[in-house]
């Protein structure tokens, strides 16, 4: 019933001597090769009217023959060979006999060879004939390609080291005796417990009864948080992170490039980061609408993403949007100063205005006077930068310099809306009452990263507990796959560093977050109704010393110290038995080949760093 639409081939589809003999489209052939043509494979004399006789070999595939000459005992491949039906042209070059240099040969099939004209190096023409000797030994050829090994092991998800056999589920789980990190009213409780269900906190307090079928675990000891979430991070995302040739890429999507493979997804499990928000890098002023996700280890790209999250977009300003030390060579495209930077806000905001003017006389307009007009183009760009200015989507912007950071106010004053987050921000402590001012809802910064490029030599590691102090929101962000797995421990820095209260300070990497990213009404605290994403430590949540035994999103288990140990082992034997495997089939003399390095990008927000995993 399909329409015969298909090829004939001389074998194996995948082989490397295989040819297309017929190419049928809607049932009508087109002939590509004759399957039927004379097998011309042998051996031959060729005899020239200008010079002595030599030795021919035609030899390889049937149907994609190639023909040798000897001179001496050099055996020469023909520079070029091909034959169409009866009509064959080749040629030689000849270095044993004057004229030296090439000689083409056209010529025709006949009963017992071929015979054509020839041109020689000098330009002169002769006459030849090939006659057949003797038919060549045709040996099989060996099959070198390398076998795929008899047992490829059992799939898993995701189909890597640290997968699940089984995607794991939600279930009703009763920790008992922890000490709970509400951040709410409640403030740290000890010796109390949490119940969850289905994927949500169902109770908080002491002394709770399990419900029939609950697992209940004995949090005595250990110490119960929510989830960390990462305002800043890049992981999980495929390939690069920025669109550099252009000033705005508002239209493109980090959503649209989720890498649920990502090791770096179940290494930050085991760090308790439950949730990360996932930005494009900092080459544009105005970067790519962003992906908050959880994350669900095993799960598919879309089943990562935070459901009922408002939608976020990348801004940046200073030196990587102006291509300050992008290279001489670099330094080709606008802006190429901070005053630059302004003016491409100035001028986008102004066009979205103008842009949703007329998307609103469109759609506004009697329908009668519609009839012959031609509705307004839609620009994905425009719509995303129409978003902002509506209160729909929100900035996160990369940000250091504190003239920078109340230029972008001043912008978002002139066009009516809110910088949602300033992202980094190390001169936030210079303009923190601005930034109350202007209602900024969050500074996601550094605990005390400083002096890496220019515009951050004034950072002091006691930015984030000034701009606490004077009431803006504040949390720590990573920016580093690795940093990622250890912000319990930045989040410590917030009480060495201004000496910010234990309590407020796990808030910097759970519910201040949350608040950024406008989903603290779903997680960043202990609250029964809200997502039970929790982290069961070992120890107090800011020590060095703490591990998370279990990290739980939505109330599932996707990190758990005990399986991972046993995973480690598995992932040891599996080694070996592939190891052995191969071995076996090196030992049989087949083919091998040396394993090839994967290298894996870890991504910041301007350079990506290249690391190999074996």
């Amino acid at each position: 019933g399909m329409i015969a639409n298909f090829i004939i081939t001389s074998g194996n589809l995948f082989s490397k001597e295989t040819v297309i003999l017929d190419n049928w489209v809607k049932g009508v052939r087109y002939p590509i090769g004759n399957s039927e043509q004379k097998d011309i494979r042998g051996n031959y004399s060729l005899v020239t009217a200008s010079g002595k006789p030599s030795r021919m070999k035609i030899s390889g595939e049937a149907l994609s023959p190639e023909m040798y000459m000897y001179e001496d005992t050099l055996q020469v491949k023909a520079m070029a060979f091909s034959r169409n039906g009866d009509l064959v042209t080749f040629s030689f070059e000849r270095k044993l006999e004057d004229p030296k240099g090439v000689v083409r040969y056209s010529g025709v099939l006949e009963e017992q060879g071929w015979s054509g004209n020839a041109q020689l190096a000098d330009g002169n023409w002769t006459n030849w004939t090939m006659t057949f000797d003797s038919l060549i030994t045709l040996t099989e050829k060996k099959d070198t390609t390398a076998k795929p090994l008899k047992d490829i092991g059992k799939i898993s998800y995701p189909n890597m080291a640290y997968g699940w056999k089984e995607l794991p589920k939600a279930g009703t789980v009763l920790i008992i005796n922890a000490t709970v990190w509400t951040n709410e009213a409640e403030g740290i409780l000890t010796e109390a417990d949490v119940l969850f269900s289905n994927g949500k906190i169902v109770q908080v307090g002491k002394d709770l009864v399990a419900p029939a079928g609950a697992t209940v675990i004995d949090g005595t000891g250990k110490h119960l948080t929510a989830g960390i979430i990462d305002e800043h991070s890049h992981i999980a995302v495929s390939n690069s992170v920025n669109e550099g040739t252009q000033t705005s890429s508002a239209e493109v999507r980090i959503g649209d490039v989720l890498d649920a493979d990502d090791i770096n997804i179940y290494r930050q499990l085991a760090g308790g980061v439950t949730s990360s928000h996932l930005l494009h890098g900092s080459a544009n002023a105005i970067g790519g609408q962003t992906q908050l996700i959880k994350l669900r280890w095993g799960q598919s790209p879309e089943e990562l993403k935070f459901d009922g999250w408002p939608g976020f977009i990348k801004f940046a300003l200073g030196e990587n949007v102006k291509q300050a030390n992008w290279g001489d060579l670099q330094t080709v495209r606008f802006p190429q100063t901070r005053m630059g930077v302004e003016q491409v806000y100035m001028d986008y905001f102004t066009r979205a205005e103008e842009y949703q003017q007329q998307q609103s006389r469109w759609t506004t307009t009697d329908a009668s006077l519609k009839t012959n007009a031609v509705p307004p183009r839609k620009d994905l760009e425009l719509d995303a930068l129409s978003e902002i200015l509506n209160s729909k989507r929100f900035i996160t912007c990369h940000s250091y310099v504190q003239s920078e950071i109340n230029m972008l106010m001043h912008v978002a004053d002139s066009f009516g809306f809110e910088v949602n987050t300033f992202t980094h921000i190390l001169e936030g402590f210079k303009v923190a009452d601005k930034m109350k001012a202007h209602n900024v809802r969050g500074a996601s910064t550094f605990s005390d990263w400083w002096a890496y490029k220019y515009e951050v030599y004034d950072a002091i590691p006691y930015n984030a507990a000034i701009l606490h102090k004077v009431g803006v929101n504040v949390g720590y962000n990573s920016d580093d796959a690795e940093m990622a797995r250890r912000l319990n421990q930045e989040a410590a820095k917030a009480v060495k560093y201004g000496g910010i209260s234990e309590e407020d300070a796990w808030k910097f990497v759970t519910l201040n977050p949350a608040k950024m990213l406008r989903v603290d009404d779903k997680v960043g605290s202990i609250k029964a109704g809200k997502d039970a994403d929790l982290v069961l430590w070992n120890d107090h949540p800011m020590s060095i010393y703490a591990k998370p035994l279990t990290t739980y999103v939505d109330g599932i288990a996707y990190y758990d110290s005990e399986r991972d140990a046993q995973l480690r082992e598995d992932i040891r034997k599996e080694r070996a038995r592939l190891v052995q495997q191969m071995n076996e089939v090196k030992l049989k003399g087949e083919a091998v080949r040396k394993p090839a390095a994967k290298p894996q990008i870890l991504k910041h927000c301007l350079e990506e760093e290249y690391h190999t995993i074996h």
